[in-house]
């Protein structure tokens, strides 16, 4: 018999990257109890976790969740974070990062499949007619974290001790605090006239090189990279990180291929400078070249709180009865 014990860290940002993940959008419904399933279902999460979980101690389940700016008043009863807004939408002159409705975020990890499934489909169940599921993607790490256009994602996620500080909302948001603002897009490819792009074309566009993922010198002016649009300073010149877990999805079958972005941060507002960069262009006019083979579907804003915590919904409800 096994002496490991369940190890169940609700709200794991840090969580490693795994072998798959799902990634679930729901909206309420405007059924009488919708708001109290709900409530109720996510006082339950971590004992949902811990059953399916421990079913395989070392397949590093984990589930993250986000609660969206439409619900977050009726939801929670809290005071509302100070960056907490519908996503966005930033036009270009060509290409347009869309905002979509999204009430709940259910970021599922583990590194068998399986568990997942098992774990979105009990999810589900208890749920019911709350939720409408708006968009439901499942992820695959391909090869060396690479992305399906061949490069390595992620290589900019802060690491170790510079996680907390990136990631973990502080005391300038009190009623964030130790959270995360959370920011999806789903993306899918144009493979075919991507493939037809040299390689060294490919590498100026990302700012990479494509097989050894070695960086390459920013542009002095004109055309940036994506790497270079990606990366954000603020006033005083320091730079700021956000975590990203994207993953590949896809089916050659219906000749679907993708990257689901998912991106935790402290400061909302740099995710939002760097679709400003992306989409605009810096300077305005010369948008990421990546975006003329990569189109988004999807733009939700999320916040992750510390904890779903029982304590919190179940007085919530009382206050509601």
């Amino acid at each position: 018999m096994s002496s490991q014990r369940v190890s169940i860290e609700p709200q794991r940002v840090g969580a490693p990257l795994t072998s798959s993940a799902t990634f679930l959008v729901v909206t309420a419904t405007d059924k009488p109890d919708s708001i109290k399933t709900i409530r109720s279902t996510l006082a339950g999460l971590d004992s949902l976790a811990k059953n399916v979980s421990i079913r395989d101690l070392n397949a590093q389940f984990a589930c993250t969740v986000g609660i969206g700016s439409a619900i977050w008043d009726t939801l929670t009863g809290l005071p509302r974070p100070s960056e907490l807004h519908p996503f966005r939408e930033v036009k270009g002159s060509k290409h347009t990062a869309i905002s979509t409705p999204g009430d709940l975020l259910f970021h599922i990890r583990a590194e068998r499949r399986d568990l997942s499934f098992e774990f979105e489909r009990q999810l589900l169940d208890q749920l019911g007619d709350a939720v409408s599921v708006v968009d439901e993607t499942v992820g695959f790490r391909y090869f060396d974290v690479r992305d399906l256009l061949g490069f390595v994602d992620g290589t900019a996620n802060p690491v170790g001790p510079s996680v907390p500080s990136s990631v973990l909302v502080a005391e300038e948001d009190s009623s964030a605090q130790g959270g995360s603002y959370v920011v999806v897009q789903k993306y899918t490819h144009d493979l075919e006239s991507w493939k037809k792009l040299p390689v060294e074309m490919q590498e100026k566009i990302i700012g990479r090189t494509k097989f050894e993922n070695m960086e390459l010198d920013d542009a002095e002016s004109g055309q940036r990279s994506h790497k270079t649009l990606n990366t954000i300073e603020d006033e005083d010149g320091n730079e700021h990180d956000i975590l990203r877990d994207n993953m590949p999805f896809g089916s050659p079958g219906k000749g679907e291929f993708g990257t689901y972005f998912i991106g935790y941060t402290r400061r909302l507002w740099v995710i939002e400078r760097m679709l400003e960069r992306m989409f605009v262009g810096d300077p305005p006019g010369l948008h990421d070249r990546i975006l003329d083979f990569s189109t988004p579907l999807t733009g939700i804003t999320f916040l992750r709180r510390r904890r779903v915590c029982w304590r919190v919904w179940t007085r919530i409800e009382c206050l509601h009865r």
